[in-house]
């Protein structure tokens, strides 16, 4: 199956018709996948040669282009991206020429916001390590799985899924959204969330604040939230009957 054909059943709820199954479909690659992961021990081969490329230290943690432009600027940029959608959706509530713009627009909003709460929400209630705590990589502690118990008296670390990385793959929302409202753009939609996501989640690997998986934790809530939504608030819409179809069958007779 060509690449473009496979993205577009995964990303475009209307391309097939039983989207819970492709739902189901989806979270059973990504699962198949993360066991991969860890049985080839993926996360540790990726932090490890980053740590060592390093020096054996996580040398760039406070470099200014990762931690003020591209960590914390990251984090500005999108709080202003969803300042401007919320601006956007007030103003179709009380703008006539703007009403078209109000589902799509509360869909964009309530998708963005609940991709970045998942993963906020998740962090606090799931214990995890980045790697920088590692005695691997030169913090104070033990890697403990993701289902394993931890020891007594190590803290809860909230590393797990990544936090930063929703800041940019909760706009992969933009492609539902732009399919609605401007369809040749949908897929410069898909490569903004795509692009932001891989950009924050790259820096806080190479900074030793998050694993491979991580990312892709935060990557598959956040699509998971913007796919299910969109069935909800974004139904296809209905194109226009063709009246002109019986005109010309009536010519083709004469």
């Amino acid at each position: 199956m060509p690449p473009t054909t496979l993205a577009s059943r995964l990303v475009d709820p209307s391309s097939a018709s039983r989207p819970l199954h492709r739902l189901v479909l989806a979270w059973a690659a990504f699962l198949l996948l993360m066991l991969v992961i860890d049985r080839m021990g993926l996360d540790f081969r990726l932090a490890d040669a980053l740590y060592d490329l390093q020096g054996d230290a996580w040398s760039l943690r406070t470099h200014p282009l990762l931690e003020t432009w591209l960590h914390r600027g990251g984090r500005t940029l999108s709080q202003w991206l969803g300042g401007g959608v919320i601006l956007l959706l007030l103003a179709s509530l009380l703008l006539r020429p703007l009403r078209h713009w109000r589902r799509p627009l509360r869909y964009l909003f309530l998708a963005v916001a609940g991709g970045a709460l998942a993963v906020s929400v998740i962090k606090q209630l799931v214990p995890m390590e980045c790697p920088w705590d590692l005695a691997r990589y030169g913090g104070d502690w033990p890697f403990v799985g993701l289902l394993t118990p931890r020891p007594a008296g190590m803290p809860d670390s909230a590393c797990f899924p990544a936090g930063h990385a929703s800041a940019g793959y909760a706009w992969i929302a933009l492609y539902f959204f732009l399919r609605r409202v401007r369809p040749r753009l949908r897929w410069l939609g898909l490569a903004t969330g795509l692009g932001l996501g891989l950009a924050f989640g790259v820096t806080q690997q190479l900074r030793g604040a998050h694993f491979l998986s991580h990312d892709l934790w935060t990557l598959m809530l956040c699509w998971t939230i913007s796919f299910g939504l969109a069935q909800r608030l974004l139904p296809p819409a209905t194109q226009p009957a063709d009246t002109t179809q019986p005109a010309r069958e009536a010519i083709a007779h004469a």
